[in-house]
């Protein structure tokens, strides 16, 4: 029996990487003498992360371009030769019989390189609209597996599979933990609970806008668990002296904080809305505008414009907010009809899809 060696690359974000590890994890389990490898950028999280979860990781020498004209991208020529150099290095010793990309700089000379020398290539691509690398590769790809309707606009539409992103196996049922989730978090059942999300650093701008609005909150009765980022704990921990408000600089247990939740406010990178889909409660977004291509709002609109969320655009949070809040909080048919709808665009087993298709290339083989 040939023992499979399997390559996958992806980084520079959790949006990334989780992605690939959960992938990595579900062809793990159908064949445990599989050999895995990742390939990350050197100084990114992916060198950290990727150990954690027990797999072997290369580092590249690689970032992105920058939007202006810096120092950084006078050494862009550089890196990518670097790169390319090192990907053929890595393919020709380690001999893939599969090559997996889900985005972020890294994955690109990896793949290009991979696919060069014939061995099969697959990306996942978690956004409405895609980024600059997966474009580029979708050309070599053998199969691109999306989370989103609609992407025919950029791939080629014989190579598409709609799996959807993977999710973490712990949210797949949270609806029976909403007791343990409120307990777990010592609130009161009787009361309403926000919960805020801004992502394992913090988002600035919604962390302002929880502060300005921690009055508003106890007017009318709801308790918050306030994920701020590590970034921001120590100018925000003194909140945890109010009764009804607990922060944190992360949340270990997000299955538990998503269960205790009756409304949540989140950023909307791709991993965050598959998973909220999935969790299916009634959500506000704040997409970050700081994102490459706008990504954020894009995955917000293509959810909230199926009236399965609220969006709530940063430059317009004065004006909007209080009110929005306000009225999901007061209306429980809304509330549930947002959860019904955002539910049904769950694509709940994209892991093991797109295990499915990467199976299919290792069997052409």
């Amino acid at each position: 029996m040939h023992k499979y060696k399997i390559i996958l690359s992806g980084g520079g974000t959790g949006g990334h990487i989780y992605p690939a590890i959960a992938i990595a994890e579900e062809l793990k389990s159908r064949y445990p003498d599989a050999q895995f490898l990742f390939v990350g950028a050197k100084d990114r999280m992916e060198m950290e992360k990727v150990p954690q979860a027990g797999f072997d990781i290369r580092g590249l020498w690689i970032s992105g371009i920058q939007r202006k004209l810096t120092l950084k991208n006078l050494a862009f020529p550089f890196k990518l030769i670097s790169s390319m150099l090192e990907s053929r290095r890595i393919v020709n010793t380690f001999k893939p019989d599969v090559a997996i990309g889900t985005g972020g700089f890294a994955s690109g000379p990896l793949l290009k390189t991979a696919a060069s020398k014939g061995v099969p290539t697959l990306i996942q691509e978690q956004n409405s609209y895609p980024g600059i690398t997966n474009k580029l590769l979708s050309k070599t790809a053998d199969k691109i597996c999306v989370a989103y309707e609609g992407l025919e606009r950029f791939f080629p539409k014989s190579k598409i599979s709609l799996t959807g992103n993977p999710i973490r196996k712990d949210l797949l049922d949270v609806s029976n933990k909403h007791i343990e989730g409120k307990d777990a978090f010592r609130l009161i059942h009787s009361k309403h609970t926000l919960l805020v999300l801004g992502g394992s650093l913090g988002a600035r701008r919604i962390n302002e806008l929880i502060e300005s609005r921690l009055d508003l909150f106890k007017s009318l009765n709801v308790q918050v668990i306030w994920q701020c980022g590590k970034l921001y704990y120590q100018q925000y921990k003194h909140y945890n002296e109010l009764d009804d408000v607990q922060v944190h600089a992360f949340l270990n247990t997000m299955d538990l904080a998503y269960a205790a939740a009756d409304v949540i406010i989140s950023r909307a990178g791709a991993s965050s809305v598959s998973e909220l889909c999935v969790v299916g409660k009634p959500v506000i977004f704040i997409p970050s505008p700081n994102v490459a291509e706008d990504h954020q709002t894009k995955n917000a609109e293509a959810i909230a414009d199926k009236n399965a969320a609220i969006l709530v655009k940063e430059s317009n949070l004065e004006s909007d907010f209080d009110s929005k809040f306000d009225t999901i909080i007061g209306n429980d048919e809304l509330r549930t009809s947002l959860s019904k709808n955002i539910k049904s665009l769950a694509l709940v087993n994209a892991t093991r899809d797109i295990a499915d298709e990467v199976e299919k290339l290792l069997k052409k083989e």
